[in-house]
């Protein structure tokens, strides 16, 4: 560990955890955090056992947020972040107890369980003057930086629609034991499938276009028997600009694996991006030229440039896109480029659109109309 290096704790990440371990690796990929402490699981011995794998000094392995946060504090080196990859129904806890007690975080999507608990949580980042960042990690692509980039300088011209795709299979029959918690609407939330691969599709295609959705009308289906959660997601979205977007998203898609795409039509181009093929973005013109940009290339925009490690023609994946997140959060703590946080990288503000969106999509389906961002159900 580097004398530079910022200490943070990680609350999440037991046996069998798959963002809990991805936190592990890209919050230390470039050198500026260190993991010294953690929760890694509700049960003691298997929470010592992965704090032990990973390095934690057995003395710094808690048995809950609240013993983690009382526990840092007591140190003269105790940590200055707490990182959450705990299931939806925490988040609001651990992130309301690290903040009022002087930390900042670092939390996984969705921000918390329900839209009231992220309305609590805003007040709390405020008074708190810590960095709030939430980890909608497909952001931390360097050419979904390069598209958001475009847009906003009108490469396309006006975006008149919006096509967002996100597949999966995973859910097409059972879930596995470490995830089934997804399924359960006490820990998850009451969006399936829309809370948890849905926020990810709606928040990128306001990140990337700039634009907000006003409206939405959603279909939220339970194709397997015996769910009590969505499992399948489908939203027609208005822009504030008077654009259409058209928002699916799906966990029982057969043989699909994480096909995550965004098509942006403007009134002068059309780009897209394929979460399957990264580190490419295309750009199709009215002239019937097409363009391929790459990330690396010199002449990528600032934030690309930021987002990237290697030279061109060398993939860099999913990791590497979170740990472009931690970077980012690591130049605003100390203090290189604190307008990143609720810009670049997603805060509070994306947080509660991201949980309204649940909100309002559960809120059309249940009554089968158009219904309002802003509507209170």
């Amino acid at each position: 560990m580097s004398d530079a290096s910022i200490r943070i704790a990680l609350v999440g990440g037991g046996v069998g955890s798959f963002i809990g371990g991805i936190h592990r690796m890209a919050a230390q990929l470039d050198g500026r955090f260190a993991l010294v402490a953690g929760v890694f699981g509700r049960d003691p011995a298997k929470s010592r056992v992965r704090g032990r794998e990973w390095g934690v000094p057995i003395d710094r392995i808690y048995a809950d947020h609240s013993e983690l946060i009382i526990g840092e504090a007591q140190r003269q080196d105790g940590v200055a972040c707490i990182v959450i990859a705990t299931p939806n129904e925490s988040h609001f806890a651990i992130a309301s107890d690290a903040l009022r007690a002087g930390l900042h975080v670092i939390c996984d999507k969705p921000m918390t369980a329900t839209l009231e608990q992220a309305e609590l949580l805003v007040p709390i980042v405020a008074a708190s003057r810590g960095i709030y960042a939430l980890t909608f990690t497909y952001t931390g692509y360097a050419m979904v930086r390069e598209a958001r980039a475009r847009i906003a300088a009108g490469d396309i011209g006006e975006v008149r629609k919006i096509v967002v795709d996100y597949p999966q299979g995973w859910l097409s029959n059972g879930a596995g034991d470490a995830q089934i918690w997804r399924l359960d609407p006490a820990r998850a939330g009451l969006g399936g499938c829309a809370g948890d691969i849905g926020v990810h599709a709606f928040q990128l295609a306001e990140y990337v276009s700039g634009q907000r959705v006003t409206e939405l009308n959603a279909m939220l289906s339970s194709m397997v028997a015996g769910r009590r959660l969505d499992d399948d997601c489908n939203v027609l979205m208005r822009l504030t600009n008077g654009g259409v977007a058209v928002l699916t998203a799906s966990q029982i898609a057969t043989g699909e694996r994480n096909g995550l795409s965004i098509r942006v039509h403007g009134a002068s181009g059309t780009l897209a991006w394929r979460h399957e093929d990264p580190a490419v973005l295309r750009i199709d013109r009215g002239n019937g030229r097409s363009e391929l940009l790459h990330a690396g290339a010199p002449d990528s925009c600032p934030a690309a440039k930021r987002a990237t490690r290697l030279p061109m023609g060398h993939p860099e994946g999913f990791i590497e896109a979170m740990a472009t997140i931690y970077r980012d959060v690591a130049d605003a703590l100390l203090g290189t480029a604190p307008s990143l946080i609720d810009g670049e990288v997603p805060g509070v503000t994306d947080g509660l659109r991201s949980m309204r969106f649940i909100d309002r999509a559960i809120v059309s389906n249940r009554h089968g109309r158009w219904t309002s961002m802003e509507e209170r159900p």
